[in-house]
């Protein structure tokens, strides 16, 4: 399987490097950095956790209206110059959140971190894997994916480290300086891009066969299906729970009697969860297809939250955090093959800056749900148990949609 993998890799390197560095490049607009932030920033606004929650969900739903706009111009101009405006904008977003003076100030900057980072130079790295490698689509896209996880794995510890010794206003405006100093080298590794995307086109009007016209979906045709509504609870889980648990790392550690730093620096193991699983569902999912691997994707995640219901040992975060790793290796590279297989490369974008407008949406939802539930006085593992029991649903859900004999 590495062989497979090294051969693909060296022979569309370039390319792949552009997938990995800008998912990594999308962590300043993630969750499980933005949630390092949150205590210094809550005690910044004097905000409790549903206040902080409810901040953040406004900026994400904002930034989840928006994407279903802003996400389409993939499909239309340059992807040169799309990943260079996403870019130049989640350097905008770092200072903004730097110099953040007011409340009102505060939704604005999460609602650029969200959009440019989680958002735009998340969505140019997937869906410039999935549109441009058809034959090996699972590989490409977990190949990229793995950005997000070093992102995950080293990002917020360097974070915590950042604010101790500078503050956290001087650690974000360090990392608009990375992202800034990123541009040239993301698109030098995009040269040749034009070669490649002219025969993606030539590729697409040659398909002119039966099958190949009935999968190229327009956004406004995949609506009018109910496949897409059905598999909705699984689209929303993954988003709504991972943000929510990773925005209140604080919470879980005093939950559980545990040291905040003990429950963000155990994210490498929930990284290298994500990435062997990455690297097994990339080839599985060019073996057998994203239909038949995504369905079991939320299973993990659901056994990792009851996981930590169990026990208030500090190493029981090692099998949830290894869970819900596994989830979402599946998650990062299923469902973007999922949208290719199902509905087609030519409007990708399209349809990609929907599903991401939905997970967004969900993704704003998991704090706030979670952070008033907590200001109410509920217990965390019941908090967990409830959210493992919308994994059992949405999956039982999305085994139908993708099983219905006419999809």
């Amino acid at each position: 399987m590495l062989i497979v993998y090294w051969r693909f890799a060296c022979t569309h390197s370039r390319f792949l490097g552009f997938g990995f560095l800008l998912a990594f490049l999308s962590s300043p607009g993630q969750t499980y950095f933005i949630g390092v932030f949150g205590p210094e920033i809550q005690a910044l606004f004097d905000l409790d956790n549903a206040a902080w929650g409810r901040t953040y969900m406004i900026g994400t739903l904002v930034s989840a209206a928006v994407i279903t706009w802003s996400g389409t111009f993939i499909d239309r101009i340059d992807l040169r110059l799309f990943a260079t405006l996403s870019l130049a904008g989640l350097v905008c977003a770092c200072l903004v959140i730097g110099s953040v003076s007011s409340p009102v100030m505060l939704v604005l900057a999460i609602f650029m971190l969200r959009q440019f980072g989680q958002g735009l130079t998340s969505h140019a790295s997937i869906t410039s894997m999935a549109r441009y490698h058809a034959a090996d689509r699972g590989k490409a896209i977990a190949l990229a994916a793995i950005g997000f996880s070093f992102g995950e794995a080293f990002l917020p510890l360097l974070a915590v480290f950042s604010i101790q010794a500078w503050g956290w206003r001087e650690a974000y405006f360090g990392t608009a300086v990375l992202v800034l100093l990123s541009i040239p080298l993301a698109l030098w590794l995009l040269k040749g891009h034009q070669q490649r995307h002219a025969l993606l086109l030539e590729n697409m009007n040659h398909a002119t066969t039966e099958v190949d016209q009935q999968i190229s979906y327009t956004r406004r045709k995949m609506l009018s299906e109910p496949l897409f509504y059905l598999m909705l609870p699984a689209m929303i889980a993954p988003s709504m729970i991972g943000t929510a648990m990773f925005f209140f790392p604080a919470e879980i550690a005093r939950a559980k009697g545990w040291s905040s730093l003990w429950v963000t620096g155990n994210y490498w193991v929930y990284s290298v969860a994500t990435v062997l699983t990455i690297i097994l569902s990339g080839v599985l999912i060019d073996r057998f297809s994203a239909r038949k691997v995504v369905p079991y994707f939320l299973l993990p995640l659901a056994a990792g939250l009851t996981a930590l219901t169990i026990s208030d040992d500090r190493f029981i975060i090692w099998p949830y955090m290894f869970l819900t790793g596994i989830s979402s290796g599946v998650y990062f590279t299923g469902l973007s093959a999922l949208w290719a297989e199902l509905y087609g490369p030519r409007y990708l974008g399209a349809i990609k800056s929907l599903t991401n407008a939905v997970m967004v949406f969900s993704s704003a939802l998991g704090p706030a749900l979670v952070g008033d539930l907590l200001t109410r006085g509920m217990e965390f593992e019941w908090i967990c148990l409830i959210l493992a029991g919308f994994c059992m649903f949405a999956t039982v859900i999305l085994f139908y949609a993708l099983r219905r004999p006419n999809r």
